[in-house]
């Protein structure tokens, strides 16, 4: 039976989806303004830009054992509070300001760290809530939208913060985020709670007991989904990364129409992932959860592939434009998919499982973008592209050994109350 609230909660998951990433990349609008007021040079604008990814990974599995812990409404909360804090606290990088005792530089990179740290526990904690509130035959279809929301923080905040940074300078547009990112932040802890019936005493215990992190690590099905992970994030990072250049400079589409075209890339990342978590939730109910859970998965990173070779290879800019980003659109169909199945193999640690396999994915987004240039240099941006293919497709086989061991269980400190 549906929860009242249940809309609400995923509702709310997704704008802080939104907002995360909202927080996350308006430095990079603000950077040319940042880099002209303090005379920062490219190289160490790029470490500021990086200090955010690298605290952020680093926290992950911290991040997703406090919200098993302490249970996934505090730690989103947590995450939106000290989010707001430190895009605010961002305005103070410079000088005046902390910029003036420590360096312009140290000042931005030590709050872009503090920055990564507040917002690792983001989506482990929403995987544990989704894990709470919905039954497996729904998980990807919430997954999808909550990935949706990225989507949707990637594509508004270049032209939104863009607009701001012109109308209000890069420190009002800070301002405006972390005030937007604190209004949710309070909203989401007023309104949600950790379980549908939170008042049941056996959840309580579950928040409360160990994490039984042997029999995370050792978990096949997590382990390989982890790995698989891994080669989709690998893939998509290079779109990240990369497309915009790629269109610009190597197929010589005008930076100007890159940028439109690059847009693009989001709004089919957008579409896609709702309608992957849909199909994939539909497929298990007619399939069973181990054969169609790795339908969308499979045929999506295959398609996705073989959209990357053909994108390529073609010459005109219309028929270039729509492959590439349909394949990062299809490759984005698999999210749904993949978090539902890693939920489901974490069992009553979800948030806990779900940092270690979502630190996975984040090591091959770090891995992309500095590996494909190097292979560009060598064999050509096409042999970049299709690297990351060939990597995808490592990731269509993982799924064919998931799905024969059982979730991780709950401990006897989790046992129902009776």
């Amino acid at each position: 039976m549906n929860h009242p609230r249940r809309t609400g909660v995923v509702f709310l998951m997704v704008l802080l989806s939104v907002m995360t990433y909202l927080d996350r990349i308006i430095i990079s609008i603000a950077g040319p303004g940042i880099m002209k007021d303090f005379n920062i040079p490219e190289i160490q604008m790029g470490a500021v830009y990086s200090a955010y990814f690298l605290s952020y990974t680093i926290m992950m599995i911290p991040g997703g054992n406090f919200a098993d812990v302490f249970g996934p409404r505090k730690a989103l909360a947590a995450m939106a509070f000290g989010s707001a804090l430190l895009t605010g606290l961002t305005t103070l990088g410079g000088a005046p300001g902390l910029g003036t005792y420590i360096g312009i530089v140290p000042s931005f990179l030590v709050v872009r760290l503090a920055m990564g740290i507040c917002a690792a526990p983001m989506y482990p904690a929403a995987g544990r809530m989704n894990a709470n509130w919905n039954p497996p035959s729904a998980r990807a279809r919430i997954w999808g939208w909550i990935a949706c929301g990225a989507g949707i923080g990637g594509a508004c905040t270049p032209l939104l913060f863009s607009w701001m940074r012109a109308n209000y300078t890069w420190r009002g547009s800070f301002y405006a985020a972390a005030l937007a990112s604190a209004l949710l932040g309070a909203v989401w802890y007023w309104y949600v709670r950790d379980y549908p019936r939170e008042e049941m005493p056996s959840h309580g215990a579950k928040s409360r007991a160990p994490t039984p992190w042997k029999e995370l690590l050792t978990n096949r099905d997590l382990m390989l989904l982890t790995a698989g992970y891994f080669t989709v994030n690998y893939f998509e990072y290079i779109f990240f990364f990369w497309l915009y250049y790629y269109f610009g400079q190597i197929r010589k589409m005008g930076m100007d129409q890159s940028a439109i075209y690059t847009t693009l890339m989001w709004i089919a990342w957008i579409v896609m992932t709702p309608i992957g978590g849909w199909i994939s939730d539909r497929f298990i109910i007619r399939f069973g959860m181990r054969k169609g859970r790795r339908i969308v998965p499979v045929v999506g990173l295959t398609v996705s592939a073989i959209l990357v070779y053909i994108g390529c290879n073609v010459t005109g800019t219309l028929p270039t434009v729509v492959l590439l980003c349909l394949s990062l659109g299809v490759a984005a169909s698999t999210d749904g998919p993949y978090w539902a199945a890693a939920i489901d193999a974490s069992g009553q640690h979800s948030g806990t499982g779900g940092a270690i396999f979502n630190t996975g994915g984040n090591l091959g987004g770090m891995l992309a973008p500095a590996l494909t240039p190097f292979i560009a240099r060598w064999a050509g941006w096409s042999a970049g592209l299709y690297a990351g293919g060939a990597v995808a497709l490592i990731g269509v086989a993982v799924w064919f050994f998931v799905g024969v061991e059982p979730a991780v269980r709950a401990s006897a400190a989790q046992e129902p109350v009776a």
